[in-house]
Parts: C-alpha cells; sequence; structure tokens
C-alpha cells in the first residue's frame, strides 16, 4: 500500500463516516493528517469516533443547506485552525425508476446532495485553502455520470455535474495553487447498495470486464494521491476506477 504523508495537513471528508468517507478518513489518519468528518448520519458519527479516536473533529453537517454548510466551515476551521484538503464524498443514489415515473420531489433531493452539497462545500471552503495559499479537493463522481445509467437518471446527472463542476472550478482556482480533481468510480461496495434493486446491481456488474465491484480502500488510495502534494500537474481531471468499464 502506498503511503502519503499528511501530517500537519487538515482536511474536510464530507460522507466521512461511512463507505468510502471513512476508509478515506482511516488511510489520512494514519499518515497523520487532523480530520474533520461531515455527515447527516449522528450514529455513524459517533461510531466512527469510536474507531478513529476522539481526536477527531466530527459535524452533522446537511451539505445540501447552505446556511449549515457556512455554519460548519466556519467552526470547522476553528477547530483545525487551516484547511488544506476537502474530500466531497457524501451522496445518495436514491430510488431505481424510469424520467417519466420519477418522483420530483427525490429528483431534486439527489442533485441537492449530489451537486449542490459539492457546490456548495467548495463554495464556502476554498477560501479558507486560498488563505494558506494551497489546497486539494477531491470529487466523488461516477462512471454513471459518464455514461447514464437507465433507471437512474437523477444519479447520473447529479454525478455528470460533479465532473463538470470540477472541470470548472480547477480552472477558477490554478492561480491559488489550489488542485481539484475528481474519481469516477463504477459501483462500490458500500451503504448505498441498500438503496437500489437488485436489478440495478445486477446491470451494473454485467457493465464490469474484471466481474466485481469495487471496494471503498480501493477508491480511497486514489483518493488519498489525489490529495496529496505527490499529485502537483493533475487538475481539472477526471480519474476512472471502473474494473474496466471506462471506454473515455
Amino acid at each position: 500500500m502506498n503511503y502519503y504523508d499528511f501530517k500537519d495537513r487538515a482536511a474536510v471528508i464530507t460522507g466521512g463516516a461511512a463507505g468510502i468517507g471513512l476508509a478515506v478518513a482511516r488511510r489520512m489518519s494514519a499518515a497523520g493528517a487532523r480530520l474533520s468528518l461531515w455527515d447527516s448520519n449522528k450514529d455513524a458519527l459517533a461510531e466512527a469516533e469510536r474507531e478513529l479516536g476522539n481526536s477527531i473533529d466530527l459535524r452533522e453537517v446537511d451539505i445540501s443547506s447552505s446556511a449549515a454548510v457556512q455554519n460548519a466551515a466556519v467552526e470547522t476551521h476553528k477547530a483545525l485552525g487551516k484547511l488544506d484538503i476537502l474530500v466531497a464524498s457524501a451522496g445518495i443514489t436514491g430510488p431505481n425508476g424510469t424520467v417519466l415515473d420519477y418522483d420530483v420531489e427525490t429528483w431534486h433531493n439527489i442533485l441537492n446532495i449530489n451537486l449542490t452539497g459539492v457546490f456548495l462545500c467548495s463554495k464556502y471552503l476554498i477560501p479558507l485553502m486560498k488563505k494558506n495559499g494551497y489546497g486539494r479537493i477531491v470529487n466523488i463522481a461516477s462512471i454513471a455520470g459518464k455514461e447514464g445509467n437507465p433507471g437512474a437518471a437523477a444519479y447520473s446527472a447529479s454525478k455528470a455535474g460533479v465532473i463538470a463542476l470540477t472541470k470548472s472550478l480547477a480552472k477558477e482556482h490554478t492561480a491559488d495553487n489550489i488542485i481539484i480533481n475528481c474519481v469516477t468510480p463504477t459501483a462500490i461496495k458500500t451503504g448505498l447498495f441498500d438503496q437500489v434493486t437488485q436489478q440495478h446491481l445486477d446491470y451494473l456488474m454485467s457493465k464490469i470486464p474484471l466481474g466485481r465491484f469495487g471496494a471503498p480502500e480501493e477508491v480511497a488510495s486514489m483518493v488519498c494521491w489525489l490529495a496529496s502534494e505527490e499529485c502537483s500537474y493533475s487538475t481539472g481531471a477526471a480519474f476512472d476506477l471502473s474494473g474496466g468499464r471506462a471506454t473515455y
């Protein structure tokens, strides 16, 4: 396993109490980072604290709320003293269904969390990175944002938006020494599997040449490189973790 030095680095990880976010938190914590985990699940945050220790800053945050994210940014800065890294991992898949049958409020909820949430975190946390003259942002998108999955239009559209937002942000902040990228995993075995049907999981598996779903730790490995000083010349890029599914 590659080791990246995060000593003296301060990081916010949204969705940090479970799945990919927690896998990233484990690696960064072991490498010396000071962490603030943002999550909407209070019980999961408590469990993460039991695992990682009480030195971790924990915040129950609704990332779809501008006021909540702005307040969390202020309080996190007080707790950590600075901010160097943002890993935007929070997200939901939502129920499966065709566009014609999809509930409008459910559509808005998925877009608000998956896309607007990333926008808000960037809006309120990038100014803290600019103070340091250094930053790394890694947004968790999806292969669905490139290809569009049938029965998952809201999720696919939200992740396509994350890819485009990443590219726009990266171009806006090159002069600030802030490197901004995203990863586009195929289906990763996390609690989000509970939100989709077995039929949809079977469809996702059929698209993966390696014949298996990814593990959160495999995503965390790439995320930690992108969040480290080792990643110094790639910005505005979408990095695949698709088990061979991605064609571009």
